[in-house]
């Protein structure tokens, strides 16, 4: 196994070296407005992985994959002796859609930004469905009411008989 950083410094070598070639050596027409994002590269530096994007619509997208597959030999051998290793790292290019995820995301922001204004709009005109005290306050003439009640309770004659 390699060093972290020695793996992190060739990834980002690997991400100049294919920016470089497909600006300046690569003539095919069927590369598109091409962006190299990121590289990452494994462990053993056997295998290495190369973002992209693509400005433009999925054709220009599926010409772009064509163009860079064609063109891996190229980019493998380019890499391969400005690294310095003993076995070059294949390539594998792959479309990074970040710009699809965030404007997805963006999307979903919206939509519940929209939702919070619609619940807080509802909210400013609501009501309390109950009382505004809920709970049950005895008065002070409930009270005096209830005392007296007992009261004659106590002094009833039961069967009959004599006061308590």
């Amino acid at each position: 196994m390699s060093d972290p950083a020695k793996v992190r410094r060739h990834a980002e070598r690997v991400r100049e070296l294919v920016a470089s070639v497909v600006r300046s050596q690569i003539k095919d027409p069927r590369l598109g407005m091409i962006t190299i994002t990121d590289a990452r590269i494994t462990a053993d530096l056997r295998d290495a992985t190369v973002f992209y994007t693509v400005l433009g619509d999925a054709v220009a997208q599926a010409d772009t994959a064509a163009a860079l597959e064609s063109a891996k030999g190229l980019l493998r051998s380019t890499v391969g002796k400005a690294l310095g290793l003993r076995h070059s790292p294949t390539l594998t290019f792959v479309l990074d859609d970040v710009q699809d995820q965030v404007k997805h995301i963006d999307d979903l922001l919206a939509a519940a930004r929209n939702a919070d204004a619609e619940v807080q709009r509802l909210a400013a005109r609501a009501e309390y469905a109950g009382e505004a005290q809920p709970y049950r306050v005895d008065d002070e003439d409930d009270d005096e009411t209830d005392e007296a009640d007992e009261a004659a309770d106590v002094t009833e004659t039961p069967r009959g008989g004599e006061a308590r």
